[in-house]
């Protein structure tokens, strides 16, 4: 490490930051792949991992919410009839793209990606939400903008930006270290925390952002399929789910578009894996669904705990 003399005051108090509280980071991500998460060659979500005893009271609480036993099958509420705001707090280091200044045709183009992805034109069930922009705000904060990541910073950003309520969504865009492409929180988390709640996301994976292959804007439908209450795909393993039933059981994170890939194996866990499914790890062009048991399991979700904007 170069000598405290060498380093600017900005730089020793972003050491001095990191060292002092903790980063977010992959849960799911396995320490060989660091080098390549960090390059953005491999997805990563810094969503925590829900605990069993979280799992298993938000189970019971939204299989109350849920109209049958098979309800899974059919969502409760009219396909596009939740009608979400949402507000986009474009956090920046300067003036333009490369700085974090996202521009407006950008944020057009991802809530597009969002509706089409939410509606089933991407080629998978719709679901019940729409996204409609209720505002946009623009902040020039060198900290906020590359140590986001980091708890404190976090929650310097979302409690001076947050907007709304339980049911209005808020999306903060800036440059997480790691290797992070984003997080969530879920839909229960909102009770203990309304502050925190919402999804952040790496500035350049909106639509022609320039993270590519995260550059199409399903980081932004991955984070938000969180924020609606769905789990990883791959979440406890072959013998854990999603509490999903009809998404494929996995056994890890996939990557890039292994068309085929099976690793759950046997007459218990029928079908390939759901390398297709939103919230999976693949490449942005190889996800273009959710199922219908997601669909209505999100619809669930925010029916018990995000009843309004």
């Amino acid at each position: 490490m170069p000598s405290p003399r060498a380093l600017s005051a900005a730089a020793l108090a972003a050491i001095a930051l990191t060292a002092c509280e903790g980063s977010r980071t992959d849960p799911n991500l396995a320490a060989s792949d660091q080098a390549l998460a960090a390059n953005h060659q491999i997805r990563t979500c810094g969503t925590e991992t829900p605990s069993a005893t979280e799992l298993a009271r938000v189970s019971r609480e939204v299989d109350a919410a849920l109209r049958t036993s098979n309800a899974e099958l059919a969502a409760a509420r009219t396909a596009g009839s939740v009608v979400v705001p949402v507000w986009f707090h474009v956090v920046n280091q300067g003036a333009g793209l490369a700085n974090g200044d996202v521009p407006q045709s950008l944020i057009d183009a991802q809530l597009q990606v969002l509706n089409d992805a939410y509606a089933g034109r991407s080629g998978g069930a719709p679901t019940a939400f729409t996204f409609t922009l209720a505002g946009v705000t623009r902040t020039t904060n060198a900290t906020w903008f590359g140590s986001c990541d980091v708890s404190s910073v976090e929650s310097q950003m979302k409690t001076a930006l947050h907007t709304g309520g339980a049911g209005t969504l808020n999306v903060y865009t800036c440059n997480p270290g790691g290797g992070l492409l984003g997080w969530a929180t879920f839909p229960w988390n909102y009770a203990s925390s309304p502050k925190m709640d919402g999804v952040v996301v790496l500035f350049s994976s909106l639509p022609g952002g320039g993270a590519a292959p995260y550059d199409e804007g399903d980081t932004g439908t991955h984070e938000v399929g969180h924020w609606l209450g769905l789990y990883h795909t791959f979440q406890g393993g072959c013998a854990g789910g999603d509490s999903v039933s009809d998404t494929n059981a996995e056994r890890s994170a996939a990557y890039g578009c292994p068309t085929g890939r099976d690793t759950c194996n046997g007459k218990r866990y029928p079908g390939a894996d759901p390398i297709t499914n939103f919230m999976d790890y693949t490449d942005d062009v190889c996800m273009f669904q959710f199922t219908a048991g997601q669909a209505s399991r999100a619809d669930a979700q925010t029916a018990t705990y995000r009843p309004a904007p």
